[in-house]
């Protein structure tokens, strides 16, 4: 029976982990895509840094990545970026990815 319990713990223990390892890559991809949004937008300095965080506290308008994307494709729209869905989509993919292995490494 103990093992059970043990297993059930270790279980638990690795799905906090994995979730706050997901949290933290998320905050840092989008700290990331804010930077990179920021800089097709003409942002630079101050003003980037205050998009990137503009684009971090986005995230937490709905579950998944739809509200920071939602952004990032009005503002580039608004300003006349021509960036395609597909393209932020595949930048948001390729940041995460990033993150993970900065968070991994760290």
């Amino acid at each position: 029976m103990s093992s059970m319990k043990d297993r059930e713990e270790g279980f638990e223990r690795k799905f906090v982990f994995d979730e706050e390892l997901r949290f933290k890559a998320s905050a840092r991809r989008n700290r990331a895509l804010g930077l990179w949004a920021a800089e097709k937008l003409g942002k630079t300095g101050a003003d980037a840094e205050v998009y990137a965080k503009e684009v971090v506290v986005s995230d937490i308008e709905e579950a998944g990545d739809h509200d920071v994307f939602r952004k990032i494709r009005k503002d580039f729209d608004a300003a006349g970026v021509n960036q395609s869905d597909h393209q932020i989509r595949r930048t948001m993919e390729e940041l995460m990815a990033q993150a993970i292995e900065q968070i991994k490494n760290t």
